[in-house]
């Protein structure tokens, strides 16, 4: 039977990105198999790579850099140099740009359909991942000293470190016992891409309205990438809407910032919760990503997130293999577990804070959270800290 150092459950862009930093920070001395169930040649089946656009903090892009990843990214992301956040109807605005922060963008977006391609290219292109797909895991069966992989096809192997980067419903890790924690935020996101009379040229918008916040994201050939939160009675009805009606309602809600919205993409819905998992390691499993955490799509820290449990992973793989070889042992999985503890629970605790903070109609919060933008663009002390979070650059 065929034993690898580490398998990953999930070739998503977290997933995929674990095996390439694993690789890189261990010099190609570690055999690494990558499980994947949908074709990601084919991304219009893969849901981790379809016609969404995610914004890649600045924290993101450093690591991508470091692992010299980022150069396969550059001829296909936007720029994002501004940031608008406001209250529809309200005086609160604040504005965060790149000039203020000294840098060239505050992050930038992406399709993910494109960074699809990238992933099965790198993949295939790197001798030391064997990469399994389509292939779903049947059954893991863990020992003291390893894990052994069963998949649908017969095939099997042993690992000394399972990871699982599959996904906010996570098949290993439900197959594997690790709880679920939910919280509705009773919100549902309509996602679009859009055209507008004036180009964004880089400017991104967080408004927030009275039935939730609506997000724009700059993207290429001028357009935006729109996530806009509202009940789910309101969700059905846009859904069924046609074009005209869509586009009415988005620009009573958007405002007219970028001009007239003058056409708008097949919209996508989903509900928005909050999942996690307590704990992100177990006998020779740890966790990342969306496994680990999904949270709602306020302020774009999601993925961000997910990516620092990437790199944080890696790093502790690589220091415990270059200590002792054993990649998979309690220590490295406990060392892993503290390191993200801090950054999980104060970045779901925003998330959280922002969507009931701007949901909420009372006239006493209505008041604060303006007096708290304007403050935002003022007061340094209390910009700071939140422009950092945002452009990802918090300890991990």
């Amino acid at each position: 039977m065929k034993c690898y150092d580490i398998a990953i459950i999930g070739a998503g862009m977290a997933g995929a990105t674990l095996a390439l930093a694993v690789d890189r920070l261990c010099n190609g001395q570690l055999h690494i198999a990558v499980i994947e169930a949908h074709q990601i040649n084919q991304p219009q089946a893969h849901p981790g790579f379809d016609s969404r656009a995610i914004a890649l903090s600045y924290g993101t892009v450093s690591i991508l850099q470091r692992l010299k990843l980022w150069h396969h990214f550059e001829n296909i992301v936007t720029a994002i140099t501004d940031i608008e956040v406001s209250d529809r109807g309200h005086l609160g605005l604040a504005n965060i740009t790149s000039e203020q922060e000294n840098v060239e963008a505050l992050g930038y977006v992406v399709e993910l359909e494109n960074v699809g391609r990238i992933y099965q290219q790198a993949l295939n292109d790197c001798p030391t991942i064997d990469y399994f797909c389509p292939a779903k895991v049947a059954h893991i069966e863990r020992t003291i000293d390893k894990v052994t992989v069963s998949l649908n096809d017969g095939q099997m192997f042993e690992t000394r470190l399972l990871v699982a980067a599959d996904g906010a419903l996570s098949e290993s890790c439900q197959q594997l016992n690790v709880p679920l924690q939910e919280i509705d935020f009773e919100q549902f996101a309509v996602i679009a891409n859009v055209c507008t009379e004036i180009q964004p040229q880089g400017r991104a918008f967080e408004r927030f309205t009275e039935s939730g916040p609506v997000a724009f994201l700059p993207m290429s050939q001028g357009r935006s990438s729109v996530v806009w939160c509202m009940s789910e009675s309101r969700a059905q009805q846009i859904m069924q809407s046609d074009e005209t009606t869509l586009m009415t309602a988005l620009q009573k809600d958007f405002g007219w910032r970028l001009g007239k919205i003058t056409k708008v993409g097949k919209p996508a819905c989903y509900p928005l919760l909050l999942r996690y998992r307590d704990s992100v390691v177990s006998h020779r499993f740890a966790i990342v990503g969306n496994a680990a955490q999904t949270l709602h799509p306020i302020a774009g820290q999601g993925f961000n997130l997910g990516i620092r449990d990437v790199i944080s992973l890696a790093e502790e793989v690589s220091s415990a293999y270059q200590l002792h070889g054993d990649i998979g042992c309690y220590s490295m999985l406990s060392h892993y577990r503290q390191r993200r503890e801090c950054d999980r629970k104060q970045t779901m605790s925003l998330t959280s804070s922002l969507v009931h903070c701007f949901s909420n109609h009372w006239p006493a919060m209505r008041i604060g959270r303006n007096l708290g933008l304007l403050a935002i663009n003022h007061l340094p002390y209390i910009k700071q800290p939140i422009v950092k979070r945002t452009m990802g650059l918090v300890e991990r």
